[in-house]
């Protein structure tokens, strides 16, 4: 199944037998919230889902976005009606990072049928609602470790055996700038893959082909085990997806830069090469 899906394809689903359930993950970095956003017009039958708190746990030592506690997060997901044999699509206000969080935490936890809107909102050609629904009770109960998770020792042994992408905006990763974390700078032996390269000037995702020779340069040559780290495990998803559309499974550090750089012990290269 592709993890990714087109608003026209979204349109006819939902017409049919087995309409997804809709997820409106906008945020933002720094904020605003998304909620009001959500509240002035949403694609009609999405319920609005907090990535700050509902798809990640309290900031600390396990990063600024660290996993959330499996029971809240599965009892959010049965509130907006997410049933385990019911289709999910996720979407956000175009960068797709958001949406990816959600679609990757639903992959990890054993969700078998989730995709993201392609463009996000930007692709919506349709008309906004600004009605909040009230689902039924889904009954999708999370069981972790359908896809691959790396920890800060896994990430660092994997910079080492195989390919591991750096998922920030170059700068960042050669540590010239760092504005939000202790240190700039990168793991070790990871390789700078900014995930902005990823989509068009839409916010639609490169073909697959493409991606698949943009992560073939990178080192991903199909027999190469491949993980990706971001800031915080947002966009790192977001890199995942598009690696998976590429024809790659990847495993994702969900703690990221924010936890890695958060101990003063573990190493820290910068400039452009990987060490």
């Amino acid at each position: 199944m592709k993890p990714i899906i087109t608003a026209s394809e979204y349109v006819s689903e939902s017409a049919g037998a087995r309409p997804p359930v809709l997820l409106d993950i906008r945020w933002q970095l720094g904020g605003p919230h998304g909620r009001p956003d959500y509240d002035a017009g949403h694609l009609p039958g999405a319920v609005f889902v907090d990535l700050d708190t509902e798809l990640a746990g309290p900031a600390g030592s396990g990063g600024r976005h660290p996993l959330p506690d499996l029971e809240t997060f599965g009892a959010v997901m049965r509130r907006t009606g997410v049933s385990r044999d019911t289709p999910v699509v996720v979407y956000d206000g175009g960068q797709g990072w958001a949406a990816a969080r959600a679609w990757w935490l639903l992959r990890w936890t054993g969700h078998p049928d989730v995709r993201v809107l392609d463009g996000g909102l930007g692709a919506w050609a349709g008309e906004l609602d600004t009605k909040t629904p009230e689902p039924a009770e889904g009954d999708f109960r999370p069981v972790p470790g359908a896809v691959p998770l790396l920890d800060a020792d896994g990430a660092a042994a994997l910079a080492d055996s195989g390919l591991l992408l750096d998922a920030r905006a170059a700068e960042r990763y050669r540590g010239d700038v760092e504005p939000i974390d202790r240190v700039g700078g990168h793991i070790p032996g990871a390789v700078s893959a900014p995930t902005a390269l990823n989509v068009a000037e839409d916010g639609r995702f490169l073909p697959a082909d493409a991606l698949a020779s943009r992560f073939s340069a990178l080192g991903a040559d199909g027999d190469t085990e491949v993980g990706v780290y971001c800031g915080s495990g947002v966009s790192g998803a977001h890199q995942v997806l598009a690696l998976e559309i590429a024809g790659h499974r990847a495993a994702l550090y969900a703690g990221s830069w924010s936890e890695w750089s958060s101990d003063e012990s573990r190493p820290v290269a910068t400039g452009p090469d990987p060490r």
